[in-house]
């Protein structure tokens, strides 16, 4: 059951510690970088006005389609191919979260996106995450400290997955803790890509699937009992196995072994996944024991943050304290790092950080 009611004061939300799983890098930069970039680039936007750009990322992104909504990426990326552009976009993604109050954050990107410039795939991540480390730096040397993991993407429709999880593999102990597949869910099933998962298990390599958000039972079926996903991106429609509170063997095995879903409430609004936030199964989920974790998918898009989506949960699901706590342990965890950082995250910051507002 959700707890009691708590401060919706924006400043009170902001301050509890979080953790984030799900969400993309190309979904998350400033309206104005974008704007500074594009311009540099001489690529040409909706408007150069960075409130109006804004306000049409979240406009666009609210057609109740995901082919659409990942159609407002083209403009993002379209700055995402330098290196001057990537290690801003990456250290001020960073610097956002911290001012989130986000203690631990898990940011995905497909570097195949990334090539229309001069740089080669490890040349991408690698600018990556040297942005990611500045500002890493940066958030820390300012009293903010955030840690965060990279996943690396395979576009499930395109052709390059594998090469995508050998990237995983190569960068594993610099910075990058996990893979996963993005895009169009529907058409496009995970088994497409076993050979990438097996060989992601083989290396010891955790990884997270998109599905359940654009089809149903079969897309998480497969992500989890032939692909063999530790997490789940979404997994909205994992509701279709349960009936009148009955779990049927799908949704009993995702509860029993803890595996985790990356719910993203606001998002899947905007792609149809969801009707409204009090109705979002992730507080059915979360009441039914599964181990539900809440994210922003996409900031800039979805016109989000951490703080906004559990504020919307507050105030329109009736959650409390309690159930935010819930949640960001449950994502630490999942995290993709070892357990004794997970741990230590927990304990000394998570439990502390909520204690004083319970």
């Amino acid at each position: 059951m959700t707890a009691p009611r708590i401060d919706t004061d924006t400043d009170t939300l902001r301050r509890l510690p979080k953790a984030v799983l799900h969400d993309h890098l190309d979904g998350g930069l400033r309206p104005a970088t974008v704007v500074e970039l594009a311009g540099e680039a001489g690529h040409t936007l909706p408007t150069t006005d960075p409130d109006e750009l804004a306000a049409w990322y979240f406009e666009a992104a609210n057609s109740g389609d995901l082919v659409r909504y990942i159609a407002t990426f083209e403009h993002t990326l379209a700055v995402m191919q330098t290196r001057e552009g990537l290690l801003r976009t990456a250290e001020e993604y960073v610097l956002d979260l911290a001012a989130d109050g986000v203690v631990y954050g898990e940011v995905r990107y497909a570097p195949e996106l990334m090539l229309n410039g001069e740089l080669t795939l490890p040349e991408v991540v690698e600018t990556v995450q040297e942005g990611l480390a500045a500002g890493m730096a940066k958030a820390a040397a300012a009293g903010t400290p955030v840690r965060v993991g990279t996943l690396l993407c395979g576009m499930r429709m395109f052709d390059r997955v594998r090469e995508a999880a050998d990237l995983a593999v190569a960068f594993r102990d610099a910075g990058v803790v996990g893979f996963d597949i993005a895009g169009a869910e529907d058409g496009f099933p995970p088994a497409d890509h076993l050979d990438a998962f097996e060989h992601l298990r083989r290396e010891s390599v955790p990884f997270t699937i998109h599905a359940g958000e654009a089809h149903g039972l079969p897309s998480i079926h497969q992500a989890v009992q032939v692909c063999g996903a530790q997490r789940i991106g979404h997994g909205v429609r994992l509701t279709d196995d349960i009936v009148d509170g009955k779990l049927g063997r799908l949704a009993g095995w995702v509860r029993d072994r803890r595996i985790a879903l990356e719910m993203c409430p606001t998002s899947n609004l905007q792609t149809g996944a969801a009707t409204s936030i009090a109705e979002h199964p992730i507080t059915a989920l979360k009441d039914l024991g599964f181990r539900v974790t809440l994210n922003t998918d996409n900031r800039l898009v979805s016109g989000t943050t951490m703080t906004r989506e559990m504020a919307l949960l507050v105030e329109e699901a009736g959650w409390g304290v309690e159930d935010l706590r819930t949640v960001t342990v449950n994502a630490l965890k999942s995290a993709f790092i070892p357990f004794d950082e997970r741990t230590a995250l927990i304990e000394d910051v998570v439990l502390p950080g909520y204690a004083t507002a319970l």
